[in-house]
């Protein structure tokens, strides 16, 4: 079994680093297909010996397959720059990894993604635990979905590896609101190309929903302080997507042009 680790890049100089050093003994190449990095990021990568491709930004799901299709190896493990493999899931991939090819009747195998937020591990609410299929066959693999929040699409039961999958999501609060701002655009921007409707009142209802399913029943609570705010955010860009998206579908009401 031969691995091909895969990653989409635009000026990551500063979670590079420890991505690779994570995967280097893992897999059998990385293949990291850039956008027009203008820092470190080429730099380190050949540092850890990395296959280069150059392919301008065709949106997140675009960029996940042409990686795919780039790929030397028929087992992907699909990783971002801003996450690590633990040591408990990298023995788990190498465990996988070392079985007889008519061992290897799973297709896929999913992670569990801990979120590393304001100093500490987030292990309730909303973003714990993040369970995604990762390491792959490629042949029957696909990224689907909109402008963000790329999904792959694969057939057949996907076991659960021990161990996470680290993810230095947020530099800081700053940082979390411009990138929230940027993916409820995209959403809504995805949403209304296929056709979904929202209401004025849309946005506060789902996020009153959004923060009671992530503070109160997944136990966000159990975080103090951080699992409120983790929660307040959520419910924040909830929020503003669907806002977003009425203003889409009212370009009339919400920027009307002069009267000629």
């Amino acid at each position: 079994m031969k691995i091909s680790a895969c990653l989409i890049t635009l000026n990551e100089e500063r979670n590079l680093p420890r991505c690779l050093k994570s995967i280097a003994p893992l897999v059998d190449e990385i293949l990291v297909v850039d956008s027009g990095s203008m820092d470190r990021t080429l730099e380190i990568a050949r540092e850890f010996g990395a296959r280069i491709l150059y392919q301008d930004w065709l949106g997140y799901v675009g960029q996940k397959n042409f990686a795919l299709d780039h790929a030397l190896h028929d087992w992907v493990l699909s990783i971002d720059a801003d996450e690590e493999v633990s040591p408990e899931l990298a023995a788990s991939i190498l465990q996988v990894k070392n079985k007889a090819a008519s061992d290897l009747n799973p297709n896929g195998y999913q992670v569990s993604r801990l979120v590393f937020y304001r100093g500490r591990w987030i292990r309730h609410g909303d973003w714990y635990p993040d369970r995604l299929v990762r390491l792959f066959r490629r042949a029957e693999a696909r990224f689907s979905g909109g402008r963000v929040h790329e999904k792959l699409e694969l057939p057949g039961e996907h076991p659960i590896l021990p161990g996470h999958l680290h993810h230095f999501t947020y530099e800081n609060a700053d940082d979390r609101a411009a990138r929230c701002a940027k993916y409820a655009s995209l959403w809504a921007q995805s949403a209304r190309d296929r056709g979904r409707r929202a209401a004025p009142w849309s946005g506060t209802i789902h996020a009153l929903a959004r923060f009671a399913k992530g503070f109160l029943l997944k136990g966000g609570w159990m975080d103090g302080a951080v699992g409120w705010d983790i929660a307040m955010g959520n419910a924040r860009e909830v929020r503003l997507k669907y806002e977003l998206l009425w203003k889409l579908n009212h370009p009339r009401v919400t920027d009307p042009s002069p009267e000629k």
